[in-house]
């Protein structure tokens, strides 16, 4: 399995990383770019995309975008549609409005503290691949 994260903190970007290669087997790439993120799905090189809602360095076409909209774009295309897209973030806000105003298919709140909760999330979405 192929995760895509979409994190402008390099931090955050290199916990992710080293819990999912390390506890998980992942296989994990990293853009905040987005024409990038949008080659990247659609050639196939990704199955799983953790999206960070707030992106500091994220333009399209010129303008600043966030995950919300990544993610808007995402759902939105048919080839990239039925990618499973899971925001990360630290926002406090409703949950179920975020998932319903991005279209994304779930949500992991940041900090992300318990890592093998974490992995059992992300990994959910394997069999459900596998279905």
């Amino acid at each position: 399995m192929k995760i895509l994260i979409v994190e402008d903190n390099p931090i955050n970007w290199l916990v992710f990383q080293k819990i999912l290669t390390k506890m998980a087997g992942l296989v994990v790439k990293h853009s905040e770019d987005v024409s990038e993120v949008m080659q990247i799905t659609q050639s196939g090189e990704a199955d799983i995309i953790l999206m960070d809602v707030s992106l500091s360095n994220s333009y399209y076409q010129g303008k600043p975008v966030d995950g919300i909209k990544i993610t808007q774009m995402l759902k939105a295309n048919s080839q990239t549609a039925h990618l499973p897209v899971i925001l990360v973030t630290a926002l406090t806000t409703d949950r179920e409005k975020l998932l319903k105003t991005s279209g994304a298919d779930d949500y992991i709140p940041k900090p992300v503290v318990d890592f093998q909760k974490f992995v059992e999330q992300i990994l959910a979405y394997r069999s459900l691949e596998q279905s």
